[in-house]
């Protein structure tokens, strides 16, 4: 006895902590990334139609694939996880059905004691001695209205029976109707899978295709090599000018402040110890419109717009990986930022946030604006013509010039690098999402 009323108390207590591991808000934050990655594939879909039927493979064709296979990847994993949401829903629904069983059977027992009860006291004399033998009138009508209260009584079970029964009724429906959600998302999983399968075929196709044009690809890797170590050296460049500038002028506020302070009389105080001056940090970190102007730019990580109206990533920032020689070992390269291909070249190039344009150069026959804002620097690459000129102040989305064809001929791209200083970071966790 004790045994079966265990059993039923654990599985209570199991199933609410089960349901406490599922809040609603992880729903919504579900099927918000669901759409986010779907919105991401139309996108990449579409750029990637538009090099799918050329005869020539590329390493952008390359590039689009694998993201296509990386956000499909992501896309299974939302369903995997949007499986098991619907797992802890239905056992929800059944541990609800088992409660509301185990009240249905209390509450059935209950009142066929009381029917068993009224049978038995069901003559009218009885109900009459009961009353006339109260011992005064109050006692009387306390009993009067014991019975009244009796009869609801009976009354309001029947009620909690019927109620009871149509809970159980409707979570048992809430229950066929998420079986057959979970039914219909392992269709869809199924399906993505296929997707999936086919696109990875896809992939060692393409990948088959660009060995034979190893030559050709080698050369190409090389010469983005050398172009970002270009790039970087431009952009280190004047970072390092603006660092200079900044520091030069710091110290000539210094020695100004220095001037005034001696023409005045100074009074040593007994027991003070004099205040010894340190290197600052940074000396793009000094002004008041430095300082909020990184705060500013800081708070708002995240939140940044793109340089593109339309573009996708097709090579992330850091290391990137090419299998696609003869060589047991994959061609490596490391990215200075991220590369946004769009639909064609000419695309506006805006600048994601207030600041001062700090260089314009010139990376072969391909144009580079970098912006400062205040110690951060954005630096816009591939560019085939620019709209702004050094020194000029600029707003968050003002354009800054257009992009230029890609490597291949095949739409629009540009080289955008994020910096702190000289510290190279990662743009995508900066942008919008």
């Amino acid at each position: 006895m004790k045994k079966s009323f265990f059993l039923p108390l654990v599985f209570l207590l199991a199933s609410g902590f089960a349901l406490a591991q599922d809040p609603i808000e992880d729903k919504a934050q579900l099927e918000r990334e669901r759409q986010a990655i779907q919105n991401e594939i139309k996108e990449i879909q579409g750029m990637y139609n538009k090099v799918k039927g050329q005869k020539k493979q590329t390493l952008g064709q390359l590039n689009l694939l694998q993201r296509k296979i990386n956000l499909q990847n992501k896309y299974i994993s939302n369903i995997n996880k949007q499986l098991r949401f619907i797992d802890n829903d239905i056992y929800r629904s059944n541990v609800e059905v088992y409660r509301l069983q185990r009240q249905l059977d209390t509450l059935k027992v209950e009142y066929a004691r009381s029917v068993v009860y009224a049978y038995k006291n069901r003559s009218t004399y009885d109900f009459l001695n009961f009353i006339f033998s109260a011992g005064s009138f109050n006692d009387a009508v306390k009993r009067i209205s014991y019975l009244k209260s009796y009869r609801n009584y009976r009354q309001e079970q029947v009620s909690n029976i019927l109620n009871t029964q149509k809970l159980i009724e409707q979570r048992k429906q809430e229950a066929l109707g998420k079986r057959k959600s979970k039914d219909e998302t392992l269709k869809n999983q199924t399906v993505q899978a296929k997707v999936l399968d086919e696109q990875k075929k896809e992939k060692d196709v393409v990948i088959t295709k660009l060995k034979a044009r190893e030559k050709d690809l080698s050369k190409q890797l090389d010469s983005k090599k050398k172009r970002d170590r270009q790039l970087k050296n431009a952009m280190d460049a004047i970072v390092r000018r603006e660092i200079d500038e900044a520091r030069k002028k710091a110290e000539a506020e210094a020695k100004a402040n220095e001037k005034t302070t001696t023409t005045k009389p100074s009074v040593t105080t007994p027991g003070a110890v004099k205040k010894t001056e340190s290197k600052p940090k940074s000396y793009l970190d000094l002004n008041a419109k430095d300082v909020a102007l990184n705060a500013n730019f800081e708070n708002n990580r995240g939140k940044l717009p793109w340089p593109v109206d339309n573009g996708v990533v097709s090579v992330h920032f850091g290391r990137n990986e090419y299998a696609i020689t003869g060589n047991s070992r994959p061609v490596i390269m490391d990215n200075p930022g991220i590369t946004i291909a769009t639909p064609s070249s000419g695309t506006t190039v805006k600048a994601i946030f207030e600041g001062e344009v700090a260089g314009i150069g010139n990376i072969g026959d391909i144009k580079m604006v970098m912006l400062r804002h205040g110690k951060y620097f954005t630096a816009y690459s591939n560019l085939s013509s620019v709209s702004v000129s050094k020194g000029a102040i600029v707003k968050t989305g003002q354009t800054i010039g257009r992009a230029a064809a890609d490597e291949d001929g095949n739409g629009g791209m540009i080289e955008f690098m994020l910096l702190m200083e000289n510290k190279q970071l990662n743009p995508e966790p900066w942008l919008r999402r």
